[in-house]
């Protein structure tokens, strides 16, 4: 996973995480806007997400951000 996307997801979670508590979920859609400009980065996640992990549409954001800060 590139530097930026994990910055993001990192920085997406820590803000979730804040306003609504450690259970909050996320999707990885999450980590993008509304709008579709970035297909590759948001094919990147979904790769990520799904076949590298097999994780459901919806996790807790804590699990999320520990996942990616433990393949720093």
């Amino acid at each position: 996973m590139r530097d930026a996307l994990r910055q993001k997801i990192i920085a997406v979670c820590d803000k979730k995480i804040l306003a609504k508590g450690e259970t909050v979920g996320v999707s990885f859609y999450a980590f993008f806007a509304n709008k579709n400009d970035d297909p590759a980065l948001l094919m990147e996640a979904a790769t990520w997400w799904i076949q590298t992990h097999r994780l459901d549409h919806f996790e807790k954001a804590l699990k999320i951000k520990q996942l990616v800060t433990a393949g720093l």
